[in-house]
């Protein structure tokens, strides 16, 4: 699943996106996120992951042909997506800003956070705001550090271990990737909220009801036909098949075989 779409910058600061331990003090009002316009959706089960990402690609093309406007990608931090991703951005010669969902993150966070607390444990909650604000302020090396150091002093091992182990190698992974001081202070989405609804309405809600069994060539054409109707093509798409389907029936077969007399 793929999302495209416009959304003019809206700056913020991380008390904005996480409230601090306590709460925000003051009357400071929030400010919100950028809003996503113009959506257009394109989902997959038959297609390589490089043939949608070239698809994508063409759409964001087709709306800024000229790649006057700032193109930002947000990932989920898959390592192969990444790559196809600025290997198509470098084929097309367009600059893009890479952003790996907030999301993603804060789960491995939280995988840390319950390697040091209960699952229970009110403070866990604290522990992972902390971070994640550090995070938001474009600390990200420094977070992994400090949860290094913490698992030390501990003396965390086995399964607890792992859990600090999977959050310091993702965070040092993705470290290019998580300058979320820089995404806020520009006013850029950190967050895969677009598509990851677009996956429950595409996908979800009509692949997964109860009973349903599936074949590929079904369930990709399904996906096709909800993709054109959530991006309003589905009418036009519609004329398309009509006079598509009328060709293949009628005049393939009669037109030149018939002399009209009148």
């Amino acid at each position: 699943m793929c999302a495209v779409y416009d959304a003019a910058p809206a700056p913020r600061r991380g008390h904005d996106v996480i409230a601090p331990p306590g709460g925000r003090s003051g009357d400071r009002q929030l400010r919100p996120g950028p809003t996503a316009r113009a959506k257009w959706l394109i989902g997959s089960v038959a297609r390589d992951t490089a043939e949608v990402v070239a698809a994508v690609f063409d759409q964001a093309e087709a709306r800024d042909a000229g790649h006057r406007r700032r193109w930002v990608v947000l990932v989920d931090g898959d390592r192969h997506q990444i790559e196809l991703v600025r290997a198509e951005a470098k084929r097309r010669a367009v600059a893009i800003h890479i952003v790996v969902d907030l999301v993603h993150c804060l789960e491995y966070l939280w995988k840390a956070a319950f390697c040091f607390h209960a699952a229970d444990d009110p403070p866990a909650e604290d522990w992972v705001a902390v971070k994640a604000l550090a995070l938001l302020a474009g600390r990200a090396a420094e977070v992994a550090g400090e949860i290094e150091a913490q698992a030390a002093q501990e003396d965390l091992d086995g399964e607890r271990r792992r859990g600090v182990e999977a959050c310091v190698s993702y965070l040092r992974a993705k470290q290019e990737f998580l300058r979320y001081d820089r995404a806020l202070a520009a006013g850029w989405p950190i967050a895969t909220g677009v598509i990851e609804g677009a996956c429950r309405h595409l996908v979800a809600d009509r692949l997964d009801i109860t009973g349903a069994r599936w074949g590929l060539a079904g369930a990709e054409a399904v996906l096709k036909l909800r993709a054109l109707q959530a991006n309003g093509h589905l009418p036009a798409y519609f004329r398309f098949h009509l006079a598509r389907e009328h060709e293949r029936v009628h005049h393939t077969r009669y037109q030149d075989r018939y002399r009209l007399i009148a």
